[in-house]
């Protein structure tokens, strides 16, 4: 299985050196997320395997089986997320100065046209992406017809069921 992870790695080494878009608060996520799986399960995947080394006969042992398949996506995990904060491009939405433009990092509020409901979106990157917390990926449908455009301005988003309307109420840089 740590082969595997090291392809997976190798795979995140070849890739050409683009930058990967990442609030302040994304970036502080993945940076906690690395340190906890250097500090704690990389550890505990280690000793986890030791105690199954114990057990005798490695041919027949699940657990040590276990213990490494695990090791092997904690080490791809890492090496993913050391790239990933390797080439991020750090961006703080309370220092942009985009004169009320719609850009990645902006907090927005938009009015539904055909159900007057009214959503609050924070445009991130792709691993900071989550609908429950009004955050959605840059390179989503909704936040493509949002970009470049002003509070006040109406937004044509093509959806699974057909094109929905938004105005734009709120562009916030929070």
């Amino acid at each position: 299985m740590l082969a595997a992870a090291n392809r997976c790695a190798g795979i995140w080494r070849k890739r050409p050196m683009q930058k990967i878009p990442l609030t302040v608060r994304g970036a502080e996520l993945l940076k906690q997320e690395l340190q906890q799986l250097k500090s704690v399960a990389r550890p505990e995947v280690i000793e986890a395997i030791a105690e199954a080394r114990s057990h005798g006969d490695l041919s027949e042992n699940a657990e040590y089986e276990a213990a490494k398949e695990r090791q092997g996506f904690i080490e791809g995990r890492i090496s993913e997320l050391e790239h990933k904060l390797s080439v991020a491009h750090i961006i703080n939405p309370a220092e942009i100065h985009a004169e009320g433009k719609i850009v990645f990092g902006t907090t927005v509020t938009l009015e539904d046209l055909e159900t007057e409901e009214h959503v609050t979106y924070q445009i991130v990157g792709e691993d900071e992406a989550d609908i429950k917390q009004g955050k959605i990926y840059v390179g989503s449908p909704i936040a493509r017809a949002l970009i470049g455009k002003e509070e006040g301005d109406t937004a044509e988003v093509q959806a699974p069921g057909g094109v929905r309307e938004y105005d734009i109420i709120e562009v916030r840089y929070i």
